[in-house]
């Protein structure tokens, strides 16, 4: 059993309080923010063992463990602090926003010896799970193309979350650039297709809604893309396809992510409601296989606080694809989110701290997961370039 810090104690740190908070192999758990009324709330909320001031109080205080749900664009020099700090690190998505930022991780990680994990949604969203089993199965043949779509419009929650984190200068941070935050749509494709990304070329779209989200004179990064796709070429030959969508007439509050894998002898579609495993003959319907029966309502009390268009998000279950007999007795009615995965990433963090496994987005995983994003960024703004993409390579044995 260890101790853990939660650190950003805004929307989404509460799911993943609740659920350590179950789980048979977490102990105290004590909460930060830089808003000190957010941390007491969640420790009220949740019965968590209480808050510290600050994050230089958590990583000079007992605790073994942090799990980092800051501001996207904070996480890498964060995790670097943690992990030099002697603590184990669960870090929400990007793994960080520069190739500088993740080699440091990877060489904390090599140097520590800790575990690092990024909490990739995707990795267990269901037509991955799906995808992963038939690609280790050889049921696909040859896989060669792939497509990973995150396609969540802005006017579905998002203006609320950033008015929530940034404050009255929230404008400047809902720019932040699509490609930058890559791992819903490439965390699922490399999730489940055992390759990664050796170039790029991406095209950004130049937002025109002229609300002044997207707008290059107020935004924090620079950045007037609310658009963007990505073709990448795989290393074992073939290619993959990313959408990261922000203006879009899709009901991103069903389905976030999706996904389509292409084998020269099978293929697998994945839609907003349908799902689809086909061969050159036949179409078979798995949708029922791939479906999450919602554990929560989008209307409970415990969800109040989050914007009615995020809610489902934050309320999913599992599908039957998933396998839950891996999982901690205490989780069976617990809420769950994002298509099943909460429960799931919870669990793998703490088997791999309290056995001192790799947990399967580890820090090698997460970089393949993220770069490729942040060279896409970069082709984007190079108009299209074709751009090389560094490899880290895989975690030791």
């Amino acid at each position: 059993m260890f101790s853990l810090g939660i650190v950003g104690c805004g929307q989404f740190a509460g799911s993943f309080a609740k659920l350590w908070r179950l789980h048979p192999g977490v102990g105290d758990i004590l909460a930060t923010d830089l808003l000190p009324e957010r941390a007491a709330r969640l420790a009220a909320d949740h019965d968590l063992a209480g808050t510290l001031p600050s994050y230089e109080a958590m990583l000079d205080s007992a605790v073994d463990a942090v799990a980092i749900f800051t501001q996207r664009w904070t996480h890498g020099p964060l995790v670097v602090q943690a992990l030099r700090a002697g603590k184990h690190v669960y870090s929400a998505v990007p793994m960080a926003i520069t190739e500088e930022e993740i080699a440091a991780i990877v060489e904390a990680v090599k140097e520590t010896g800790l575990t690092y994990m990024m909490g990739e949604t995707s990795h267990y969203n269901p037509a991955v799970v799906y995808a992963r089993q038939r690609a280790a199965e050889g049921a696909f043949g040859r896989l060669f193309y792939a497509e990973g779509d995150y396609v969540h419009d802005m006017d579905l929650g998002f203006y609320e979350a950033y008015r929530y984190s940034g404050g009255e200068n929230w404008k400047a941070t809902a720019s932040y650039p699509p490609l930058l935050y890559p791992t819903h749509s490439l965390g699922g494709i490399l999730g489940a297709w055992q390759t990664h990304a050796t170039s790029v070329s991406a095209i950004g779209v130049v937002d025109d809604r002229g609300d002044g989200v997207f707008d290059r004179a107020i935004s924090q990064f620079g950045n007037d893309f609310s658009n963007a796709t990505a073709l990448f070429e795989a290393a074992d030959g073939g290619s993959f396809r990313t959408n990261e969508f922000r203006r879009v007439g899709y009901p991103s509050w069903i389905r976030e992510s999706r996904f389509r894998f292409f084998g020269t002898e099978r293929s697998l579609e994945q839609l907003a409601t349908v799902s689809v495993w086909q061969d050159k003959e036949r179409v078979e319907d798995i949708t029922e296989h791939l479906r999450p029966t919602a554990t929560l309502s989008p209307d409970d009390p415990s969800l109040a606080h989050i914007d009615p268009a995020l809610r489902d998000a934050f309320a999913s279950g599992t599908a039957p694809v998933h396998d839950r007999s891996r999982l901690p007795r205490e989780f069976a009615h617990a809420p769950n989110g994002h298509e099943g995965s909460h429960h799931f990433l919870a669990d793998d963090f703490v088997r791999a701290v309290t056995t001192g496994s790799l947990p399967p987005v580890n820090a090698w995983v997460a970089a393949r997961y993220t770069l490729p994003g942040v060279v896409a960024h970069q082709s984007a703004l190079q108009g299209g370039a074709r751009l090389e993409i560094p490899d880290f390579g895989e975690a030791p044995a």
